[in-house]
């Protein structure tokens, strides 16, 4: 027989608990990630591009004295060919270092040397 006051009445209610923010708050923080990423990258591109302007104005000031430093290299490297060339050939009479082989005088060595 059933109790005075009847049964006791069934809990069929379902009792989740929340679990983690709304779908809102996910959009909203993927989206605050995302404006923050693009804002490094358009920051460090900024960078990147000041640093190939520095070094592109770098290397042209540097062209003078690279350009300097070779023709030193280049006349330094005839002078010590001459000198061999005296050395080996002092037994031969006649010779003259430096003087063309060819008795061409329409061929000429070069006398430049065009760094590129």
């Amino acid at each position: 027989m059933p109790p005075p006051g009847g049964f006791e009445a069934i809990k069929y209610k379902r009792n989740l608990p929340l679990r983690g923010p709304s779908g809102l708050v996910i959009l909203g923080g993927v989206m605050a990630v995302c404006a923050y990423g693009f804002y490094r990258v358009g920051k460090g591109n900024l960078e990147k591009r000041e640093l190939q302007r520095e070094k592109v104005w770098s290397r042209i000031h540097l062209v003078p004295l690279l350009l300097a430093e070779g023709d030193r290299d280049a006349y330094r490297r005839q002078q010590a060919a001459l000198e061999r060339e005296r050395e080996i050939m002092k037994d031969v009479p006649g010779w003259e270092p430096g003087k063309s082989v060819y008795n061409n005088p329409s061929h000429r060595s070069a006398e430049t040397i065009v760094v590129i």
